[in-house]
């Protein structure tokens, strides 16, 4: 007898937030390796795109929704990605309420969708929950010195209620659950006018405007491509660890030592300008990724001046 063809089904995942910067590009990942996608985002932040040249992909399906309303898929799925959220200083300064409701009742709902299908669950957290941190480099153990009422303490305290919520579940009803959390992270299809640092700088050195450094420029950053950041959020995913994961680069550079640098990959006329450092702006960043070294195999592999390239290019079209 012929041997029968055993068809495999593929995974489904949902991606909250499918329309964003990092959701697209997992979207991206996910499909290439073998994944059937149902994106979800309501365009606050995201962009059509970021995703456009999905269109006709037989494995991509896309829901406009807030996905603080509930969620009704009448299919079966594997994984659940919450990355619905805005991200950036400049969103979630103009849409602080929007902000804590997605970090809120949008993780509620994402997870309430993980339980009903019976599908494991990812929470893009971020490096935000530690605060303006009192302990260098961060490990996941560290609790975070956060101003709850401050002008950041949306997005803060919408990040850490959303971890709570997380380990709720995992708790009160066994879902699979994983947590990142993301450090800076930059490459394509990040917005011009986003308020973070890396398309700021690119934008006005390629315009050869000054760069405004906040402060005196010493505080410090570390800077993660997307392509590597996306490898270590899905081996996460497909682990078997439920507690807080940091993801990012630990190659810590001063914002002036990250200004010069642009302004050496662009070629630019630019000067660097200081301005007043804006309130509760950290000092410090930079992730312990002794975990993720351990437990998924994963450090980052792209260097700053392969990563800017990328970016430059990229930024080239949008100025």
């Amino acid at each position: 007898m012929p041997n029968k063809i055993k068809t495999v089904r593929r995974p489904t995942s949902v991606v909250t937030g499918a329309a964003g910067f990092l959701g697209s590009h997992l979207t991206d990942l996910l499909l290439a390796r073998g994944h059937r996608v149902i994106g979800i985002d309501n365009f606050i932040t995201g962009s059509v795109d970021n995703i456009a040249h999905l269109a006709g992909n037989r494995n991509f399906k896309f829901i406009q929704q807030d996905v603080t309303e509930f969620l009704f898929l009448n299919e079966p799925v594997n994984y659940v990605w919450h990355f619905a959220s805005p991200a950036s200083p400049v969103d979630y300064l103009e849409f602080p309420i929007q902000t804590l409701k997605v970090g809120s009742l949008g993780t509620h709902k994402a997870l309430g969708l993980a339980k009903e299908k019976g599908a494991r669950f990812l929470i893009a957290s971020t490096s935000e929950i530690y605060g303006d941190p009192l302990v260098h480099p961060q490990t996941e153990e560290y609790w975070g010195n956060v101003n709850t009422i401050g002008p950041r303490g949306c997005y803060d305290e919408a990040k850490r209620f959303a971890e709570a919520m997380t380990m709720a579940y995992h708790r009160e009803h066994k879902v699979a659950t994983r947590i990142v959390r993301i450090f800076n992270t930059y490459g394509p299809r990040m917005r011009l006018h986003d308020g973070r640092v890396v398309p700021a700088f690119i934008s006005q050195a390629l315009t050869n405007k000054p760069i405004t450094v906040f402060g005196d420029g010493k505080q410090t950053r570390s800077f993660c491509y997307v392509s590597d950041l996306i490898e270590g959020i899905y081996r996460l995913m497909m682990s078997n660890y439920s507690l807080p994961v940091n993801i990012g680069n630990p190659v810590e550079l001063t914002m002036v030592q990250f200004a010069e640098a642009i302004i050496k990959a662009t070629k630019s006329r630019s000067k660097i300008m200081f301005k007043p450092l804006p309130q509760d702006d950290p000092k410090q960043r930079k992730p312990d990724i002794t975990k993720a070294r351990k437990l998924l195999k994963w450090e980052p592999k792209v260097k700053l001046a392969d990563g800017l390239a990328k970016a430059i290019n990229y930024f080239h079209g949008k100025v």
